[in-house]
């Protein structure tokens, strides 16, 4: 899930109890079940939709074990699930997109419609809100003394990298979405261990909420998306999403 400070969002992630640890162990394991059916293959090296999964449940501090159950029980999986994409507007304005992988599109549908609608928003057609954001691989490293920021900038660009940029106690590597895993397993070869690894969508630009009830609606809105099992990803262009935290 995506904010504006990928830090303080990692952070939370990292952070979070067991019964959320799992959620998020949940979530990638149906989009890796998905991946194998759409790819037809369980082998990474033949699938890469799947080495993208696998790249983001690494990031996710999924174990290895888990990841191979994963994929075991998304070889035999008999459940069909459906990818969908809404778009629409959260209080004054916001722009959110939410993924869902759903074996029930009413039902994913009605929910997707009933939290926009009760916090302020509302749920608008494909396309309203995707032209203010770009899918981008994004790959984030911690700070840390061990690592010479000019040598990791001089392997993120060498392995195909299109920007790296800098934030509060982390590197952001950005990545062409097709490039994203060729690039994260070169890294991973070289050493760097990652917070998050993920195709995203990234906002062109942001809007703050300066009114305390359209922060109250907003906050409460990403987290019935993000309690929800069937939503995958939720991204926004909210500039001060920390501040509600």
């Amino acid at each position: 899930m995506s904010g504006h400070s990928k830090w303080n969002n990692i952070a939370k992630r990292k952070g979070a109890n067991d019964a959320k640890k799992a959620a998020i162990f949940t979530k990638i394991g149906r989009k890796m079940a998905v991946a194998i059916k759409e790819g037809g293959s369980n082998n990474p090296d033949n699938n890469a939709k799947l080495r993208d999964c696998i790249a983001e449940a690494k990031a996710n501090n999924v174990p290895n074990d888990n990841i191979k159950r994963m994929l075991d029980k998304g070889n035999q999986s008999n459940v069909s699930y459906e990818s969908n994409t809404y778009e629409g507007y959260g209080p004054s304005g916001i722009a959110v997109i939410v993924e869902t992988l759903t074996d029930n599109r009413n039902r994913t549908a009605g929910d997707m419609r009933h939290y926009f609608d009760k916090f302020g928003g509302n749920m608008g057609q494909s396309g309203c809100v995707s032209f203010m954001f770009s899918k981008q691989g994004v790959i984030v490293i911690e700070k840390d003394d061990d690592i010479d920021e000019e040598k990791l900038m001089e392997d993120a660009l060498e392995a195909g990298a299109i920007d790296f940029l800098t934030d509060d106690g982390v590197y952001d590597i950005r990545t062409e979405p097709n490039d994203f895993s060729a690039i994260c397993e070169d890294l991973e070869k070289k050493g760097y261990t990652f917070l998050s690894a993920e195709v995203e969508y990234v906002p062109s630009s942001y809007t703050r909420l300066e009114n305390e009830d359209d922060i109250k609606n907003m906050s409460k809105m990403l987290e019935m998306f993000e309690d929800n099992d069937d939503v995958q990803n939720v991204w926004h262009n909210w500039e001060n999403a920390d501040d509600a935290e």
